[in-house]
């Protein structure tokens, strides 16, 4: 692939929490913004193509082994247990070779997108992404969090009988879900296929490859609606535009040319960046607009070779 693409990629939150932080909050700024991270939108993209068979070495997955008792447990599996899963290697630490590592490891749809740091068993391996992904900041500013209290069917048992909270300890229990009940959020990305091509020269990927830039492409724009967990129900894509240029066109930070209007018929995206992408016409090479037409309407000066999509259908608006 021999271009670059820049671009923003819109999630929706409708009571649901699409990144909380520790305390079970969606995540803020010190000043009060709230955002979301770019792990929070990677974990869904690689979960979809995990599951479309993919191979993915940064993403959790559980094994069965004995304990001292002789008990079966669930454990999670560590990097190097999940590298010798996928890859079929019996021990990593009898693998000396670093260019075998890195073949592999440019086979994970994962690494080849999102990069890599590797250091298991003698090597220590840093794989910068082609795909890089910054933080996503809600851009709709009556967004507000509620908290829900969720009776749960079973009874603490840690609580003994004749203590104080005796009554308590013959009740069920009580848990909380905590939600936004809007938010929108727009993330800024940048493919650099120019990455790897160190690795390249060295013959250990084919570098980042048409192929590549489609699996993420689709992925991208249809893996939060996919992702149906109790806390992502009601998150979904919203909102993409993909900039492809010349391999050596520059652009800033997309997703401060952004902004969001919630009207009553339907809410509005509202894009600024006319001006900067007309400038450079002749280093673009096609522009795509993917949003929710059925919620969503687009609002913007004329973007010279843009054309308008249904980020569901694909097809044309």
């Amino acid at each position: 692939m021999n271009r670059r693409v820049y671009g923003i990629l819109g999630i929706v939150s409708r009571m649901g929490n699409w990144n909380a932080d520790f305390t079970g909050y969606p995540k803020t700024t010190s000043s009060g913004d709230v955002f979301g991270s770019d792990k929070a939108f990677k974990y869904p993209i690689k979960k979809m193509w995990e599951n479309s068979g993919e191979k993915v070495l940064y993403i959790k997955s559980i094994k069965l082994e004995k304990n001292k008792k002789n008990e079966r447990e669930l454990f999670p599996r560590s990097l190097k247990e999940r590298y010798e899963y996928i890859f079929g290697v019996e021990d990593l630490k009898k693998n000396k070779d670093s260019e075998e590592v890195l073949k592999n490891l440019f086979t994970a749809i994962d690494v080849k997108n999102f990069g890599a740091t590797f250091a298991e068993e003698g090597n220590n391996i840093s794989i910068t992404g082609a795909v890089q992904i910054g933080q996503g900041f809600n851009k709709y500013e009556d967004t507000n969090a509620e908290e829900q209290q969720i009776l749960s069917p079973f009874r603490d048992s840690s609580q003994k009988e004749g203590k104080k909270k005796d009554e308590e300890a013959k009740s069920s229990t009580l848990g909380t879900k905590i939600v936004s009940d809007e938010a929108h959020y727009f993330y800024p990305f940048v493919i650099n296929p120019s990455a790897y091509d160190q690795f390249e020269k060295i013959g250990v990927t084919n570098g980042y490859t048409e192929d590549d830039y489609k699996k993420f492409k689709e992925a991208s724009m249809v893996a939060a609606t996919s992702f149906n967990t109790n806390s992502k129900i009601g998150c979904e894509n919203e909102f993409a535009l993909f900039v492809e240029t010349k391999d050596d066109l520059y652009l800033p930070d997309l997703s401060q040319y952004v902004d969001f209007k919630k009207e009553a018929d339907k809410n509005t995206i509202i894009l600024t960046c006319s001006d900067l992408l007309n400038s450079f016409e002749d280093e673009i090479e096609d522009i795509g607009i993917y949003y929710n037409p059925y919620t969503t309407k687009i609002k913007s000066d004329e973007i010279k070779k843009a054309k308008k999509f249904n980020i569901f259908t694909k097809k044309e608006v």
